[in-house]
Parts: C-alpha cells; sequence; structure tokens
C-alpha cells in the first residue's frame, strides 16, 4: 500500500508540476505578446525574441511582417512626397529659365531688346519669390516644435476654438457646435497646437461648403479620448483620400497643402493619432486620438 501511494503521490506531483509549468509558460507567452504589442504601437521595430521554439518563431516572423509593411510604407511616402516636390519646384523654376534664355537671346550688341526686359524682370523676381515662399513653407513643415504640455478641458478648448472660426463660418452660412459624450473631459497636450489642428480641420470643411460642423469627444475601449470633427462639405474624393496627408498635396486650388501633414506630425509628437475614418456624400469625419 505505501508504494502504491507513493507512485500516487508522485503522479500527483507530476499532474500539478506540468499544471504550473503550462501556467507559467502561458503568462511568459502572454507577456511576450503584450511586450510585442506595445514595441508596435510605438514604432519599434528592433526587437527579437532569442528562444527557438514556435510560439517565439511566430511572434518573429510578425514582426517581420510589420518591418517589411513599414519600409515600403516609408518609400511610399517618400516617392509620393520627392514627385510633388519636383513638380513644385519644377513649376516655377522652368519659366524663371526659360524667360532668362530668352531675354538673353534677345538682346544685341548694342544692349537692345525686342522684348521688355523690366516685365521679364518683374516676371523673374515674382517667380522667385513664389520659390522662397514654398521652401518657408517646407521649412515650416519640417520644423513642427515639441509640444509643450498641460492639463487642457476639452469644453473650454473648444469654446474658444468655435469662438476664433464664428465669423468665418457665419459668412459662409455656417453653424459649428460641440458635443461631449462625457462631462469633464481633459486632455494632456499643447493647447496652441490642438487648436491650430481643430482650426484647420474647421476651416478646410467650411472651404468644401459645410454648413453644420459637428464636434464630440468621449472615451474610448483603451482610455483613449476620441474627438471627431465631422461636417457635411463636399467629400474628399476616394482617390485623394490616402493622400491627403501628404505633404503639400493639396484639392484645393489655393492652399498649401500641408495642413494636414504638420496636423499628423503634431498628433504623432503627442503619440497620437489623426486618422480621415469616413468621407461620402452625407459626412466627412476625422477622428483624433490622445493616448
Amino acid at each position: 500500500m505505501r508504494a502504491e501511494y507513493v507512485i500516487l503521490l508522485c503522479l500527483i506531483a507530476a499532474v500539478v508540476a506540468a499544471v504550473i509549468a503550462s501556467i507559467l509558460t502561458k503568462h511568459k507567452d502572454i507577456r511576450k505578446v503584450a511586450y510585442m504589442m506595445d514595441a508596435l504601437e510605438d514604432g519599434e521595430l528592433n526587437f527579437r525574441f532569442q528562444e527557438k521554439n514556435k510560439f517565439n518563431r511566430t511572434l518573429n516572423r510578425i514582426r517581420t511582417i510589420f518591418e517589411k509593411q513599414r519600409q515600403a510604407h516609408e518609400q511610399d511616402s517618400w516617392t509620393k512626397l520627392i514627385r510633388v516636390l519636383t513638380h513644385e519646384i519644377m513649376n516655377t523654376v522652368s519659366p524663371i529659365a526659360s524667360l532668362s534664355d530668352a531675354m538673353a537671346k534677345s538682346v544685341d550688341e548694342n544692349g537692345h531688346s525686342e522684348l521688355d526686359i523690366k516685365a521679364g524682370l518683374e516676371t523673374i523676381s515674382d517667380s522667385s519669390k513664389n520659390l522662397i515662399d514654398f521652401v518657408q513653407t517646407y521649412r515650416q513643415l519640417s520644423g513642427v516644435a515639441k509640444p509643450v504640455r498641460k492639463a487642457l478641458e476639452l469644453q473650454e478648448l473648444m469654446d474658444s476654438v468655435i469662438a476664433l472660426n464664428s465669423e468665418f463660418a457665419t459668412s459662409c452660412g455656417a453653424v459649428c457646435s460641440y458635443r461631449p459624450e462625457e462631462p469633464d473631459l481633459m486632455i494632456y497636450a499643447d493647447e496652441g497646437q490642438i487648436s491650430q489642428i481643430l482650426i484647420n480641420l474647421i476651416k478646410n470643411a467650411l472651404q468644401a461648403g459645410a454648413k453644420h460642423i459637428d464636434i464630440s469627444a468621449g472615451m474610448g475601449k483603451d482610455d483613449e479620448v476620441i474627438v471627431r470633427v465631422a461636417n457635411d462639405g463636399e467629400e474628399i474624393p476616394v482617390s485623394a483620400q490616402e493622400q491627403i496627408f501628404i505633404p503639400f498635396y493639396t484639392t484645393k486650388k489655393e492652399g498649401s497643402g500641408i495642413g494636414l501633414s504638420i496636423s499628423r506630425q503634431i498628433m504623432r509628437n503627442h503619440n497620437g493619432s489623426i486618422e480621415l475614418v469616413r468621407s461620402d456624400a452625407k459626412q466627412t469625419v476625422f477622428e483624433l486620438r490622445f493616448r
């Protein structure tokens, strides 16, 4: 009987040990997944799990997939940016070069020309100033200041932003309103920079013919504060929806095309995000997430 008890105890101990090992292994794997998700969310892909088992190989494979996608996305973004920069610069430089060449060829040995030299020089001057303005705009895009954060009550922030845009909205026959889904919502952010984003979104909506601009805010599943800016203006074409955050891309006749690009940089500097979540005949909605 004693031998049977010993065997039984050994079996029980083995089962308990196996269960504990399984629990510890699962807990360790859960921690690995949590670490990986945090790293992916922060854009840090320089991790790799060393232990050679199937679970680790799967996690490493996921990391590799994300890395390839990020590289492809970055390459695509740079290609689009270079294309836009080249287009804008060539549009300005080509007329300058052409006009300068024509003026040089028209001048005879006595310094006389059939062309209006003064008018030509004025045209060259205007084009040069436009190119300088373009470069200054690019410097503005690449020089977004580090946010100086403080606790902000959303109600006060929205009241201020709406008041700043009230005259323009009234002149467009539009109404801008704010509706909090929960009381006393707050964000920790740079007041000036976030106001700049909201003002830009409202201005874009008014220029798109919106008559109602509805701003709402609430809490997300992961304790995020989510601000939605919706309007009933002209929809953004499907072909443009993936490009509106690219620097210098614009669908408007007048505009630098950097407002949304700067807005995205500001939100990234706040560890947040800004996305176009809807644009159709009924409504266009931008979503800001503050983590």
